[in-house]
């Protein structure tokens, strides 16, 4: 009873126009834990204890937060479930340090997914691409996964109703166009009528339930991070190293800067220009150029 009740929480959110990537993920599980405790309805102790086993007490915040919003859609319905209590598991959410790829690592990171087995497929071609494409564009993860053979234009890739429920065109490298065209004739080869452009063995959309171990697998193969004390590489850090890239790369002029940062903002689709400028902060870089900046102006304007 209770997955009945998550599923039609989770297609009447889809339904409003809510992903729920990740509360999906995290609901599933919490769900799962549930019905082996033999909840038929939501328990608010249960939903606190599944709560309690994240890595941290943001973690923990956030699971907690997602069930409550669940039980409330919940005993709307049905005066049954409980609504568990707020402010359990207080923390201030604070973004984690990115890991920022370099060059190399991604290389390497590519030419071992080519390795995947079982041969004769394309299952080492399509998490080579992913990773080339996630690092070429610094799309989020879930966008990537929704593409579709139509939203491959001449003109770059079409995404499609993403986070805040925006479309945007984002215009593709000749290098990295190339490289998807030709996975796109072995892609189109696979006897299947999805037309998703990521598969996996079953022929079936690539999740992120199954991509995320294979990432961490090829990261220990290729020794990455290959220094101790450096954060741990996401998938999302992808995105955090294609927009130190750019930034890296906009130029120094003070009228350039803000149409800089506006097609960055745009390219990424992001709803407001404080999370592009965030990402001032997470390269050492960049943080050193603005400090060699600030240096430079309070020079000048002391007497």
């Amino acid at each position: 009873m209770l997955t009945d009740t998550f599923n039609t929480y989770v297609a009447v959110r889809h339904a409003a126009g809510f992903a729920l990537v990740e509360d999906e993920r995290y609901l599933r599980g919490f769900v799962r834990f549930a019905n082996a405790q033999g909840d038929t309805f939501i328990v608010a102790a249960t939903a606190i204890t599944w709560a309690g086993k994240g890595k941290s007490e943001a973690q923990r915040s956030n699971r907690l937060k997602m069930v409550i919003r669940f039980a409330r859609f919940a005993h709307a319905v049905d005066s049954r479930h409980e609504i568990p209590p707020q402010g359990v598991y207080c923390a201030r959410r604070q973004r984690p340090t990115p890991y920022l790829y370099n060059e190399d690592e991604i290389r390497a990171l590519m030419a071992q997914a080519l390795h995947l087995g079982p041969p004769g497929t394309l299952r080492g071609q399509t998490y080579s691409t992913l990773i080339g494409l996630l690092a070429a564009t610094g799309l989020r993860i879930s966008e990537a996964l929704g593409l579709r053979f139509q939203d491959i234009t001449a003109d770059g890739l079409v995404i499609r109703n993403t986070k805040f429920q925006k479309s945007r065109l984002v215009p593709l490298h000749p290098t990295t166009e190339a490289a998807l065209w030709r996975y796109l004739l072995e892609r189109r080869r696979v006897a299947t009528d999805d037309d998703h452009l990521f598969l996996s063995s079953q022929l079936r959309p690539l999740s992120l339930d199954a991509v995320y171990p294979i990432f961490h697998k090829l990261l220990s193969v290729c020794g990455i991070p290959r220094q101790a004390g450096q954060p741990t590489p996401r998938l999302i850090d992808f995105r955090h190293t294609f927009a130190s890239d750019a930034l890296l790369a906009c130029p120094h002029a003070r009228d350039h800067v803000g149409s800089h940062m506006l097609a960055l903002m745009t390219y990424l689709g992001h709803a407001v220009p404080s999370s592009t400028y965030w990402y001032l902060e997470c390269s050492p870089r960049l943080m050193a150029d603005i400090a060699d900046v600030c240096e430079h102006l309070f020079e000048e304007q002391t007497p």
